[in-house]
């Protein structure tokens, strides 16, 4: 994936930017449909920065590179938890922040969200304890909307393994595990059903862009 840093930044626009971020297992489409939400909001003359997580920055690559690696040693399930909100504490100061106060919008490859669905559902770690961390690290900072494609964690799995490659720490887990991840993210959409909005992942992609393009369109008025 490319990290779009943010470049020309020197023309401050007015106002605060939008917080975008995009969610989803395994094989849900996050790679087809994030540029495809790149180019609607720069057809808008909305300036974007498209970043990641985990990553962003520097250091938080780095950080993701560790979290990633199915060959290194076995991470404790606070270990990974605390190296998330680690990567996460760089990528807001150093690039999400930064964007915002600038005026540019903010496209991310999966945030907090994320690790409510991975290591509070698939590790079952206490969804308390991501709250607190969550509090301390971002304060106030919430994405203004949050795209969760969803489909059966079968066909996303299905679909995974068609893209070919090697799976990373993650993608080798259980399917039981992505169960838990996917039914995290749809309680997630329960308790925050006005920036949470939920893109059946399964049906044709030009429905599912539509639906995208639906759910962005509010924002840009």
């Amino acid at each position: 994936m490319t990290i779009v840093t943010p470049v020309g930044m020197s023309r401050k626009r007015e106002g605060r930017g939008k917080f975008i971020t995009l969610e989803g297992g395994e094989g849900v489409g996050k790679t087809t449909n994030l540029p495809f939400i790149q180019d609607y909001l720069q057809h808008h003359n909305i300036p974007v920065v498209v970043t990641r997580e985990p990553g962003g920055t520097r250091f938080a690559e780095k950080i993701r590179h560790l979290l990633l690696d199915a060959e290194s040693e076995p991470l404790s399930e606070q270990a990974e938890l605390l190296l998330m909100f680690a990567a996460r504490a760089q990528h807001i100061r150093h690039i999400i922040e930064p964007a915002l106060a600038h005026g540019n919008w903010v496209l991310c490859d999966r945030f907090t969200d994320a690790t409510y669905a991975y290591q509070g559902g698939g590790r079952d770690m206490s969804f308390s304890t991501i709250e607190w961390l969550e509090n301390l690290v971002q304060g106030p900072l919430k994405p203004d909307l949050t795209l969760l494609l969803d489909m059966p964690v079968e066909t996303g799995m299905t679909r995974a393994k068609e893209r070919g490659g090697e799976f990373d720490r993650f993608e080798s887990e259980k399917i039981s595990f992505f169960e838990r991840v996917r039914q995290a993210y749809l309680m997630q959409a329960e308790r925050y059903p006005e920036r949470i909005k939920l893109i059946k992942a399964n049906q044709p992609l030009i429905d599912v862009q539509a639906a995208i393009a639906n759910a962005v369109q509010p924002l840009l008025m």
